[in-house]
This record gives C-alpha cells, structure tokens and sequence, in this order.
C-alpha cells in the first residue's frame, strides 16, 4: 500500500487514468436490470482511491469539465434553437416547468433540513441526474471569497450528495415512465407507440421479432428480352415509373457503360435497379427476366452522411418532401436512416426533420452529390476541427462565466462550465446553419464530452475522498431520502401539467417528455424498450436539449440563492 501511495503522490495521473478505467467497469456491472453507469462508477472509485490522499490539481478537473460542457452545448446546440419557435413550444414548456419545479424542491429540502450549499447542490446532481452540476456548483462555491478550507468541504459535499443521491435518481425515472405512470393512466406503452407509428405513416406496424421488408434497399438485376417496354426508354424515364427504385447500372456487349439520365435501354442489356423491394421486384414488367449478375459487372454504390441545413425543408414530414421534390431530382437517392442528437429517428412519413438532423442516404456517388446539394453537408470521416473557431468558443465561454449579476439581490454568477455551455451551444448552431464555419466532428465532439466529464468526475471523486465517508455518515440517510423526493416530484408535477395544462396528450409524447425534461437518459433506453419502435425519439430529443441547459445553470443557482455555509 505505501508503495501504491508513493506511485499515486509522484503521478497523480497514474490515479485518475486507473479511476477512470475501475469506475467505468464498476459502471458495466449488471444488478438486475440496473447499471451504475460509468460517471458514478469514476465517483464512487475516485472517492476510494482518494482515502489514499492523492492531490490533483482542480484546474485539471476545471479543464476537463469545461471541454465536456462546451461538447455537449455543441451536440444539443442545433436542437435547442430549434426547440425556440411555436412548433416546439408546448414541449420546451414541459422541460422547463420540469426543470423548475426539481429547483424548488432542491431548494425547499434545503431550506427544510439546513442543508448547506455543497449538500444541496448535490442533492441537485444526484437526484436530477445532471453529472454536469458538479462542476456549474464546484465553480460557483470557489468564487464565494470563502476560506480554503470552507470551499474544499463544500466543493465534497456536492460530490458528496450525488454519490448518494444518483442510485435512486436514475432508477426513479424508469420506474415512472414504463410503470408507474402507464398505470396511473391506463396506457400499454407498445400499443400507444404502435399507434402513434400507424398514424404516422398510415399503415400498421410490424410487431416484435417481424421487420418491414418493403423498407429494405436492395438491389436486383435484370436481361431486358424482346416485348418489354423498358426498350427505348431513357434511365431517367424508367426511374419516374419506378418511383421508390431506379436503374443503377447497364451491361452491354460484355462491358459497363457510362450512365447518365439519357442513357437509353436496348435490346438484350443486363440491367441493375436499385431500390425498395416492393418497387424493385414490380420493375421486372419493365425489363424483363431477373438473372444472375454477369461476371465482371457491378455497380458500385456509396453510404453517405448528410447534415440538413436547408432551412427550407426543415419542419417539414419525410412523406412530403419525397412528393414535392421532381424525380429528376431525387432518384437514384435512397433515405436509410434519420437521427437526431446521435438517436435514431423512425423513418415515418409524416415525421418532420429539423435543421442539424443527421440523414443516413444509399445511392450512386453523382446522383448523392446532386441530392447534397439541396439538403445540407457531407459528414467526411476526414473532416478536421477547426481550432480557429473551437479556441474562439472556449475563450467567449471563459469570459461569458466571469460575468457576476444579481437576481433580487442574490449574486449570480453562471461560472466557466455554465458559460462554454452556452458558447458550444452558440457555436453549434452557426455550424448547422453555416457549415463551412466551426467544424468539429461528430467523433472529436463525443470523445470531448465523454472524457471531459470522465476525467472530471474522476478529479472530484480523488479530491473528495479524505472527508467523504465523514459526510456520508452524518448526512447520508437524510439526503437518501431527499433524494427521493426530488427525483419523484418534479416527475409527477411536470407529467401532468405537460398532460392537463400544455395538451400534450400522446402517451409515447407525454412520456418522452418526462424522461426528456428529467434529462434521464436510462430512463429513456427503458421507455424505447418498452415501445419497442423509435416513436418516442422526437419529444425527447427536444425536451432533452432544453433540460440539459436549464439543470446545468441551476448548480451556481442553488450556491448563489443558499446561504448557509458547511460548519467548522
């Protein structure tokens, strides 16, 4: 052990990297079907590594944390915006009633139980589930002008209070949306989503276990023989007849030709369509018997990543914009796959894209770039970040955080973490609107997020160690059970003020907005197991996006409007 101490004081880092590595797999381990989740399981583990009395600088926990929230401002920056308009407004409604209403009962239970500032910003964390308080509030209390001391038993008592609070605070969620309120109401979730996805594209859906096959992009290939009428006719005339399928290749005496719209069909050709099956295999009245691909004939087909910025098509449903773009336009070109904040949108006629959704297309490389071009921009696995802009961000972050106000007297000050916040999510918005500006990949945005807040939370929990177990055990059981109250309230208040007040009666919309305003992301995984299709994405995405923005800015909040300090 003096050896592990003597290792651990020489390299601090040795201590964090192992924190975060034993944390993360602490974080994997199944209890039923519960799992801690890796940012408890860094806490929990730094807070024992830190019983050994490692010191790491906090400015190395300050830098990680501030690359983390910039990150996540990024990634959520697009969808936030876009929440702001009378579309969305009922939903960013119900985040923010939700968010408000967890505020004042963090604030009510401190104010009820002498819970100083550390304590109740832990609760905050712990039982909102908003990792990011951490840091809004370890920040806030080291601008208080308190004594060394005073701040550093303050700044553990917030890791403190979500180490206890954060069990609960991610079970509580997935207890009222897949069964506490589906029984409240009488809902079966799996037949509500399945209704929600008939109504949204007109049809049934398949149940568990089945897959709509029609959906499928295949490709089929064909010898045009004497009678059909494809003879004659150019590519692009047989893609307008196909519709929802479109010629991809012609072999003609032994070799490929060069194709074009005006490419026009003989006799004896091997033709390929590409396309839905059901349109596909339709295509043989056309062009004749389906064959076997001759030796030395393909076509070659690309997978591209579109970003949507076209402020023209955004708000409006997949099905309509399909049927108002001309086919010269979109054929050849194959929607696969839609997300949203990284989730997987149901493909549905009547769902509506919004600016920075992330669609997923199949089609040859020239008819993608026709498509491109009306749509958004290309996602290239070569895209490099744009220091010139990302440095630009954190630096305004910085300076947003410095700036200290006062709300009926009680000094307010959003810190480094609340103020890159809002930079990433100024700056991820211009990059959806103007993307030749503030490039940061999808990959380098998510490695900021996840190590940032990693490292963080690993840096809290070392620091917090020594006089954890102290504040655990004099306060541990009374913030269990405040806890408790702050995860279930908000929930119950912001669900059916959403229901009665807002009309937000859809029970997949209603209950993607309870998982969503409580940024409960297992929640969340619980609800879309329980659905078993993508409906509720929409409404959480949405709600999502605004709650992370508003629970992150109430840590220096809470440590601006408490005013009790921890004792001696």
């Amino acid at each position: 052990m003096d050896y592990v101490k003597h290792l651990f004081t020489e390299q601090p880092l040795i201590a964090l990297f192992i924190t975060i590595a034993l944390g993360y797999f602490a974080g994997k381990l199944k209890f039923g079907n519960f799992v801690l989740g890796g940012i408890a399981g860094t806490l929990l583990v730094g807070v024992v590594i830190g019983q050994i009395g490692v010191a790491i600088d906090p400015a190395i926990g300050s830098i990680f944390f501030a690359l983390f929230i910039y990150a996540v401002g990024f990634q959520g920056g697009p969808q936030f915006f876009h929440a702001l308009n009378l579309r969305s407004l009922n939903q960013l409604v119900s985040a923010f009633v939700m968010c408000f209403a967890g505020l004042l009962c963090v604030l009510a239970a401190a104010w009820m139980f002498g819970l100083d500032r550390g304590l109740a910003a832990g609760l905050a964390a712990g039982g909102l589930t908003q990792s990011a308080i951490l840091g809004t509030a370890g920040d806030a209390i080291a601008k208080l002008g308190l004594s060394a001391q005073l701040t550093k038993t303050m700044q553990t008592n917030v890791a403190v209070g979500y180490a206890v609070c954060y069990i609960f605070g991610s079970l509580g969620p997935i207890i009222m949306v897949t069964w506490f309120l589906p029984m409240v109401m009488r809902w079966d979730v799996r037949k509500e989503a399945v209704a929600l996805a008939k109504g949204l594209t007109g049809r049934a859906e398949p149940e568990p276990g089945q897959f709509a096959a029609v959906n499928d992009i295949i490709t089929r290939v064909y010898q045009v023989t004497q009678g059909h009428k494809a003879i004659g006719q150019t590519t692009l005339e047989l893609d307008r007849q196909f519709s929802a399928a479109a010629v991809e290749g012609i072999y003609r005496a032994g070799k490929s030709i060069d194709l074009d719209d005006s490419s026009v069909i003989e006799l004896g050709d091997v033709v390929a369509v590409t396309g839905k099956l059901s349109a596909v295999q339709a295509s043989n009245a056309a062009l004749g018997v389906e064959i076997t691909a001759p030796a030395g004939f393909s076509t070659i087909e690309e997978h591209r990543e579109i970003i949507l910025t076209n402020r023209a098509l955004s708000g409006r449903g997949i099905g309509e914009m399909y049927d108002h773009v001309d086919v010269e336009v979109r054929h050849g070109v194959f929607l696969t796959a839609a997300k949203r904040m990284g989730l997987d949108l149901p493909l549905l006629d009547k769902l509506q894209l919004k600016t920075g959704d992330e669609l997923h297309f199949t089609g040859r490389t020239a008819d993608l770039d026709r498509v491109q071009s009306k749509i958004g921009y290309k996602i290239s696995a070569a895209a490099a970040t744009d220091f010139v802009f990302f440095g630009i961000g954190m630096v305004i972050g910085i300076l947003i955080g410095m700036v200290s106000f006062k709300i009926w007297g009680v000094p307010i000050s959003i810190g480094s973490g609340g103020g890159c916040l809002l930079s990433g999510l100024l700056f991820g918005w211009l990059r959806s609107v103007h993307p030749r500006f503030a490039a940061l990949p999808i990959g380098a945005s998510t490695f900021l997020r996840d190590f940032g807040l990693a490292a963080f939370v690993g840096v809290v929990g070392i620091g917090a160690g020594p006089h954890a177990l102290t504040a655990i055990e004099q306060s541990g059981p009374t913030l269990l059970l405040l806890g408790v109250g702050v995860t279930l309230i908000p929930q119950v208040i912001g669900f059916f003020f959403s229901y009665y007040v807002l009309r937000i009666k859809n029970p997949i919309e209603a209950l993607a907005c309870v998982a969503g305003g409580r940024s409960a992301n297992p929640a969340f995984a619980a609800l879309l197991a329980k659905a078993g299709n993508a409906t509720p994405v929409v409404s959480f995405t949405v709600t999502y996006a605004v709650a992370n923005v508003f629970l992150t800015l109430w840590g220096p909040v809470i440590v601006g409007i408490i005013t009790k300090n921890a004792g001696p």
